[in-house]
């Protein structure tokens, strides 16, 4: 069964968000999301597994967050269409926030309609002001912050999360500079997450994959070197591995990292 469309929407153009409920085993998807989206596989057929790399990635890096760091607000930009496989993987990041830090909050912002509807209905529950969805683009930084700010007290720590996501924000929009802004506005002690795709990871077939994709869908994929990747955390010093290949071992085309403002 398909998803219920919002009025006026066309669903002959592929989005990302669909494309990656697609990967993610999800029911949230239309032809030409299916279609864009098994296009892509034929250039990496790993794509379904980085997909789940990245969402558990993303997953342990907020419960670890919350339940050791001390962080208790997330603004999640991308979220995407939730997966409802029943697995822990796929739990909603307030969930996931929420199991190590019950007064955790949390705002979403994405720029889907279907992702809107399904937020409101899914994801802003209760009324107790702890969550909170915006339909706005990642490029609309000023936006973005002010409504975050209605729940999100940027005076303490905070992770803003980019997962799958600036890889759709072409140079020509300088998505580094969006990213800075970002950083700039987070308290000492804050975080920055990014996960994107990687142009110099199996670069042919990534190249085939971006060629394939950009050609059905409205907003074309960007891959990065780990170079350009590493820029969005300039000033940022990075934990862990740094900037580093998902699912080492695995061959996966994409970086996952994690920043931490310093104090």
């Amino acid at each position: 069964m398909e998803t219920r469309v919002p009025r006026g929407f066309d669903v002959s153009v592929p989005h990302s968000a669909r494309v990656w409920n697609y990967w993610l085993g999800g029911k949230d998807h239309f032809a030409a999301d299916r279609a864009a989206a098994d296009k892509a596989i034929e250039a990496i057929p790993q794509l379904p597994v980085m997909a789940r790399a990245t969402r558990k990635f993303v997953n342990d890096t907020v419960r670890e967050l919350a339940s050791s760091h001390g962080v208790r607000q997330f603004l999640d930009i991308g979220p995407g269409l939730p997966a409802d496989t029943g697995l822990p993987v796929d739990a909603a990041i307030h969930e996931v926030a929420r199991s190590a830090a019950p007064d955790a909050r949390v705002v979403y912002v994405d720029n889907d309609p279907i992702v809107t509807s399904h937020a409101l209905a899914l994801l802003v529950r209760g009324g107790t002001g702890a969550t909170d969805y915006a339909e706005l683009d990642l490029r609309d930084t000023s936006e973005v912050l002010t409504r975050a700010a209605k729940t999100i007290d940027f005076d303490e720590p905070a992770a803003v999360l980019l997962s799958a996501v600036v890889h759709f924000v072409p140079d020509a929009d300088d998505p580094w500079g969006i990213v800075a802004r970002l950083t700039a506005a987070l308290a000492p002690g804050s975080y920055l997450l990014i996960t994107h795709v990687a142009s110099d990871i199996t670069p042919a077939a990534v190249a085939a994959m971006a060629s394939g994709y950009n050609e059905r869908a409205a907003v074309p994929i960007t891959p990065r070197s780990r170079e350009q990747v590493t820029r969005f955390f300039d000033g940022l010093p990075l934990t862990g591995p740094g900037v580093a290949p998902a699912g080492v071992g695995r061959n996966l085309p994409a970086y996952f990292g994690l920043g931490r403002k310093a104090r």
